[in-house]
């Protein structure tokens, strides 16, 4: 059962301890609001501002469980605090670990402090779950993919024309790389799960794959340079730099140019273009 006035008052203590630069946002010249304003703290929920509105004054229907979810990842909730919020909604908390899309609050802080660079956090199964304007500039939009598709592993195999953003010389490692590291994953988390789920999948929709899963490689890991065929600026030679929450088995990854090299300055280019 709902417990609105719980959830009304947790709402308003959570908005009003973030500040505009906890979450990546301006704090402007004539703030008086203690904390986020409504509508902002909706906008980071993806939510209107009279529905959130409303969650505070102790009205509305019972928010979904994707809503809680939602408003748990806009105001940076750490677990725990996720779980409380779907208690106080009348809900059960979704599964922690790396089932669970929540974005730890302390990862968030790192990303939204990288407006101007190419950077992206995903799961141990290559699936996006924030990507900044840079990063959409350099790759697309990956965030909104559902299902398997989600996995840009699984994409490669099942859907190729996904392989185009990459050098195609390196079109083979790069199998072999996401074969390894899915055979490692689906070991780790046993049958029954999200992994083992692909390998099925994907030993029945690609040959390639079949071949590759038969070697039984492990250990094939990339480089930390990749390449990518950009399909306006052409090649790219960027550093991935990955830093790792093992809590939900998420990676922030970060991609850089050595400043000079002609990367660098497609790079530049690609952050004047994407404003």
């Amino acid at each position: 059962m709902i417990d609105r006035s719980g959830l009304a008052e947790f709402l308003r203590r959570r908005r009003e301890s973030l500040q505009p630069e906890d979450v990546g946002l301006p704090r402007g010249q004539r703030r008086r609001t203690s904390g986020l304003r409504r509508e902002e703290a909706a906008a980071l929920c993806h939510m209107s501002a009279d529905y959130y509105a409303r969650l505070e004054r102790e009205r509305g229907p019972q928010p979904s469980e994707q809503m809680i979810a939602s408003i748990a990842q806009g105001l940076h909730l750490s677990l725990e605090e996720r779980d409380h919020l779907f208690r106080l909604a009348g809900h059960n908390p979704p599964a922690r670990g790396p089932a669970g899309d929540h974005i730890s609050p302390g990862l968030l802080r790192v990303f939204d402090r990288l407006g101007d660079t190419p950077a992206e956090i995903v799961t141990e199964l290559g699936e996006t779950l924030r990507q900044t304007p840079l990063g959409v500039a350099l790759t697309g939009v990956t965030t909104d993919f559902t299902g398997p598709a989600r996995s840009i592993g699984y994409r490669w195999f099942a859907r190729p024309e996904s392989r185009a953003l990459y050098a195609a010389e390196d079109h083979p490692f790069l199998s072999r790389v996401w074969v390894s590291g899915l055979r490692e994953i689906a070991t780790l988390r046993g049958p029954g799960s999200r992994a083992a789920y692909y390998v099925d999948l994907l030993l029945a929709e690609s040959a390639e794959f079949r071949e590759l899963w038969e070697r039984h490689e492990v250990g094939v890991h990339p480089g930390d340079t990749k390449r990518f065929a950009h399909p306006e600026l052409g090649a790219l030679d960027l550093t991935c730099q990955t830093l790792v929450d093992r809590g939900q088995s998420h990676y922030l990854l970060v991609y850089t140019a050595i400043p000079g090299s002609e990367s660098y300055e497609k790079l530049q280019l690609l952050s004047a273009v994407s404003v």
